[in-house]
């Protein structure tokens, strides 16, 4: 007689009473935690105990906040000295966990910064995207040209060099930029390094907004240059003080603000808007759009005390905020951003004068862009509901994945997996894989490999599948799609090939359905449209990877494959030249120059990179030079000559 296995006891509901009755008032963050161990919020309080019971009394409460305690199943909290100290744990815990009922603000990655690299002799430039690069970060900028802006007024005012290291270490006269009085040209040394240096500094200062403070310094300096006789670099500096001056005043015409932002809160149900206005250091940076996710929150006061909470976590606040309603927490926003900024930080809600202009100006821009952000939203949610009804589906789409494979003749092959969701691309959850082990230009056995590497992991780590799994390709790729999905186990996923038409024209694609059907919806169907939108973006997606995978290649593995160069010649030789392409372009006796190259060495490397028969590695280095081997001219110019045109190639 078989025993039935006995059915796991439903875990007791959380008992939010009991748990107050162990907690102090002392300030702190608290956390509530789900049944598979994932934070469901997270909060702050000047007083766990209180905060903490008011979730357990008998007070009315939204249905949302019903929903997060009926999944509750533990608390945790964390004691701090201060309300300010957890204010920032809060934020901090906010962006790692990333709780489900938390307001969360978007990020903004794709906005720009100005950037200052740390180097020996830094350059100023525009950045976007991950802060990988070492250096300070200005900004974000509300849009490309503000930044051009700023970049042209530090370059006008401090004269910073914008060129890339290669071609800042390979000048052997100053640029353009010099001549018109852009750059102090300290790549060929025409600045001291400390004169190079305090610019740096200075220009720092003035992207600080402190501008004020760098012309009364620089009046001293001027001061002191003057009276040790020194009178050109005392005209140098009046100089610069006037252009900081006229600056100010074109900027101060008006009485406006030196350091400020606006905020305003636009809200349509749980759809939420918050509308930036900067100014800094007398300069209006324009107008940023954020849309939060509100996670079902329709209370203005909570979304607005999340942004700002997470917002100037990461960047520095300015001496001034002014904001269209009142908060609980201002008074402790100012207090720890006070702190944490090292000067005074006001936040005002009353406001007349030109600070109750640029609120209104907030005001209706959120309101503005909200209503764009829903039409768009709509436009989405329709094609949506369109690719639903052609691909038969009981209900909305709520995740699509495309794979697209991309290679030149077969080298370097990449696949791409993009992801888009109800609301658009989820970025952070792309993926590429590096194909290998297949024939070159097999795009069957890529996507085989790509689509069992992806669903691999999902079958035995997280389970996340799509609904719709696109193909960009016709029925070979699907085919090869199906198999890897069939070995793997994995059902209910709707695959769909997307091929290009009879004419190759954006609209006139097909569509492989599960059924063996092939459909052609044409250009005006809202499902194609999605369709395209999420098979271009993976297109993108695999041809970034692959150019970047195929050029990190050939800037290796020429020089790996010459023997005698190892990790250390081949380092100096790139550092010298800047590159593959400034090696390649140089002669046989400039090669030789470079620190533990010899000259049979420089000919073995002039004549692999140029496609010529490589002299004997065993031959004692003489004079005999291939034809075509460029040397060095009289007065120590060189002269190139460019190899064998490389044959061309297009992308797979």
């Amino acid at each position: 007689m078989s025993e039935e296995a006995p059915v796991p006891a439903k875990p007791a509901p959380f008992d939010g009473k009991a748990f107050v009755k162990q907690l102090s008032t002392a300030p702190g963050v608290y956390r509530m935690l789900g049944a598979d161990d994932k934070a469901l919020y997270v909060g702050k309080a000047g007083a766990l105990k209180n905060r903490v019971s008011s979730y357990f009394n008998a007070t009315p409460k939204s249905a949302r906040i019903m929903s997060m305690l009926a999944q509750t199943v533990r608390m945790e909290v964390t004691v701090t000295r201060t309300e300010a100290e957890a204010l920032i744990l809060e934020n901090q815990l906010i962006k790692s966990l990333k709780p489900r009922y938390n307001v969360l603000l978007r990020d903004d990655k794709s906005y720009p910064y100005v950037l200052m690299t740390s180097e020996a002799w830094p350059r100023i430039a525009m950045h976007r995207g991950p802060r990988a690069v070492a250096g300070r970060y200005f900004g974000p900028y509300a849009s490309v040209g503000a930044v051009r802006d700023t970049l042209n007024l530090m370059h006008k005012l401090f004269r910073l060099r914008s060129c890339e290291d290669s071609v800042f270490r390979n000048r052997s006269r100053p640029c353009l930029q010099h001549q018109i009085g852009r750059c102090s040209a300290p790549c060929v040394g025409l600045v001291p390094a400390r004169d190079y240096s305090e610019s740096v500094r200075r220009a720092g200062l003035f992207l600080e907004g402190r501008s004020d403070e760098l012309t009364d310094e620089l009046g001293r300096d001027m001061e002191a240059a003057s009276s040790r006789l020194d009178f050109e670099d005392a005209a140098r500096l009046r100089d610069l003080i006037a252009g900081i001056r006229s600056l100010q005043a074109r900027q101060y015409v008006d009485g406006r603000a030196a350091d400020l932002d606006v905020l305003a809160l636009a809200m349509s149900g749980a759809a939420a808007c918050v509308l930036l206005l900067a100014f800094r250091d007398g300069r209006n940076l324009g107008t940023r759009a954020f849309f939060p996710q509100t996670r079902g929150s329709d209370n203005p006061e909570e979304v607005l005390t999340a942004f700002i909470s997470q917002y100037y976590g990461e960047q520095t606040p300015p001496g001034e905020i002014v904001l269209d309603r009142d908060l609980p927490d201002r008074e402790l926003f100012e207090q720890a951003f006070s702190a944490a900024g090292e000067r005074r930080v006001q936040i005002k809600t009353s406001v007349r004068g030109e600070r109750a202009g640029y609120l209104d100006l907030a005001r209706r821009n959120a309101e503005m862009a909200l209503a764009t952000e829903m039409t768009s939203h709509a436009a989405q949610l329709a094609r949506a509901e369109a690719l639903r009804d052609l691909l038969k589906m009981p209900a909305l789409p709520q995740r699509i994945e495309c794979f697209d494979i991309s290679h030149t003749m077969g080298e370097a092959t990449v696949a791409s997996c993009v992801v888009f969701d109800a609301q658009g691309p989820v970025r952070s959850q792309y993926r590429r894989y590096n194909i290998a082990g297949i024939t070159e230009g097999d795009d069957y056995a890529a996507m085989n490999q790509a689509i069992a590497r992806r669903f691999r992991r999902a079958v035995e780590e997280d389970g996340v599948m799509p609904d719709v799994l696109l193909i960009d390709g016709g029925a070979g790729q699907v085919a090869q799609a199906r198999a890897a999905l069939d070995e793997l186990g994995v059902d209910g996923v709707i695959l769909v090939g997307v091929a290009k038409g009879p004419a190759r024209r954006p609209g006139d694609e097909e569509l492989l359905l599960p059924d063996g059907r092939t459909v052609h919806p044409g250009a005006e169907s809202p499902a194609l449209q999605l369709v395209q939108q999420v098979r271009d973006e993976a297109h993108r997606f695999a041809i970034t990877g692959h150019r970047g995978r195929r050029q990190k290649t050939r800037n290796s593995s020429r020089l790996e494959d010459i023997p005698g160069i190892g990790p250390r010649r081949r380092a100096n030789l790139l550092r010298h030249f800047g590159g593959l392409g400034g090696l390649k372009a140089a002669g046989i006796e400039e090669i030789s120059r470079v620190e533990g190259v010899n000259e049979a060495l420089a000919e073995r490397i002039y004549a692999a990179l140029h496609g010529l028969d490589a002299p004997d590695e065993a031959a004692a280095p003489g004079p005999a030079t291939p034809a075509t081997a460029p040397k060095a001219a009289k007065g120590g110019k060189q002269r190139t000559a460019a190899g064998p045109a490389e044959p061309k190639r297009s992308e797979g």
